[in-house]
């Protein structure tokens, strides 16, 4: 019964997983569309300002998510740690978690200059397109974000109740 209702629950995230992607699909034809507006009324050197923060957006936001994943399952195992850890493991996962949270720190500057600089493209932007077109930038890059950090979640949650599923089969008999 433990394992028809993981199969089940990683089927449905699954299922979950395919939408998003559909979604994330959906966001980037808006944005190829977005980018040959921007490209057609913008000046070059202002056009090529936006494709930088495009693309960094996708870069900080994937950074930021993987280092506070990477960071919680870090936490996880030192909050499993009992008087039996080595003091090697116990070293180990210490520096471990310096060491990220030291790296998401510096990933949390790099959003905050990279809002700085969505603030600077934004008001380029505003001399060049209509509110309309304004207001689809500003959903995009809100749209974009999120899909970024649900498909991340999805990700994390088909990873641990796939590896439950295979200790379950595992330990099955």
């Amino acid at each position: 019964e433990l394992v028809a209702g993981l199969q089940s629950r990683l089927q449905v995230l699954w299922e979950e997983r395919e939408l998003v992607l559909l979604e994330a699909r959906e966001c980037a034809k808006r944005g190829e569309e977005l980018e040959a507006t921007v490209r057609d009324l913008c000046k070059p050197n202002e056009f090529e300002r936006y494709m930088m923060f495009i693309g960094d957006l996708e870069k900080v936001v994937s950074l930021l998510l993987c280092l506070s994943s990477r960071l919680a399952r870090v936490q996880n195992a030192m909050s499993r740690m009992d008087g039996n850890t080595d003091a090697e493991e116990k070293q180990s996962l210490n520096e471990r978690h310096k060491l990220l949270s030291r790296q998401r720190e510096d990933a949390k500057d790099l959003k905050e200059n990279l809002d700085r600089r969505e603030r600077v493209v934004s008001g380029i932007l505003a001399k060049h397109l209509t509110e309309e077109q304004l207001q689809d930038y500003r959903h995009f890059v809100q749209v974009k974000t999120s899909l970024l950090i649900e498909q991340k979640d999805l990700e994390e949650q088909i990873k641990f109740f796939e590896e439950q599923l295979e200790n379950l089969e595992q330990s099955i008999p």
